[in-house]
């Protein structure tokens, strides 16, 4: 199992700067979530020859290595340019794995809850052109819902993954979207072990359950928006503790995946940079703690 820090909360530090900071705060692995120089949200990957050989030479520098890019792209529309748009970012990023060596690309079913049979169709559109690739390039993508998806429940997304029937298409849970998931329960154990063996990546920060009455407050009421938060464990109101136990009894952090190998968990806290040379240990080794 891999241990990874998502480096979305300290990108503003620059590449060589970040990654030394993820080693200094005890990490192996980087999670390179959505970077302005790299792989911008929704636009066309940047990635220069020299931002790749600096990334690099950080990594030589510290032992450090990618777990895995996270991309964010329109490609379930409902638009058709824009999902076309996404489909050739998508093809651009894969590029970018391989040269950098990176197996797994995890990603978001995007679209929009307004209108779920179009995106949904999208989808399925832009993976009919995209997991050819995907397949002969050996990259495992592992889709997750997020809030505001066309879909952002646990079990639908899961059964859409294994619509596919593919060793390279992989689920992620991600732990601060848990009351997304199954409608502001909150019921970790059952999602977990329905996802079973597609389960190949874990996001790890809490969140308030957003569903009880003036958790949260949203002027105007009414407002066509989603909220949710990625705080530190603790700070919210996801069961860890059975979401640990339901880790280990099924398994997840000895699994191999034929594409990718190991299973990753990280540490997905936003918000809060200058909590972080705390709280991104304390996440490391409560990991650690409870799964290895």
């Amino acid at each position: 199992m891999k241990i990874a820090f998502d480096v979305d909360v300290i990108k503003d530090l620059g590449i060589t700067r970040m990654v030394h900071q993820v080693a200094d705060w005890g990490y192996k692995y980087i999670e390179q979530s959505p970077h302005p120089q790299i792989n911008p949200f929704y636009k066309h990957p940047k990635a220069s020859r020299e931002i790749i050989t600096e990334y690099k030479n950080a990594l030589s520098a510290t032992g450090l290595e990618i777990s895995s890019f996270i991309v964010v792209y329109r490609w379930s529309g409902p638009d058709e340019l824009r999902r076309q748009a996404a489909v050739k970012n998508w093809k651009r990023m894969i590029e970018i794995a391989v040269e950098m060596g990176v197996q797994v690309i995890n990603t978001e079913l995007s679209g929009t809850p307004n209108e779920p049979e179009i995106c949904e169709e999208m989808f399925y559109r832009s993976m009919e052109e995209l997991l050819p690739i995907i397949e002969r390039e050996g990259i495992r993508v592992e889709i997750q819902a997020h809030p505001w998806d066309f879909c952002e429940e646990n079990n639908e997304t899961v059964d859409i993954v294994k619509s596919f029937r593919s060793d390279n298409v992989k689920y992620i849970y991600s732990a601060p979207h848990t009351f997304f998931y199954d409608k502001g329960k909150g019921d970790v154990k059952p999602m977990l072990e329905y996802a079973g063996d597609d389960l190949s990546h874990m996001l790890i920060a809490d969140t308030m359950n957003h569903t009880k009455h003036c958790r949260y407050i949203v002027n105007p009421p009414g407002v066509d928006a989603t909220i949710h938060q990625h705080v530190g464990v603790g700070e919210g109101e996801v069961d860890f503790d059975t979401l640990f136990k339901t880790l280990r009894d099924t398994g997840f952090a000895t699994r191999t995946h034929k594409v990718g190998g190991e299973p990753i968990i990280a540490a997905s806290l936003f918000g809060y940079p200058e909590k972080m040379k705390v709280q991104a240990i304390e996440t490391r080794e409560l990991i650690e703690r409870e799964l290895l």
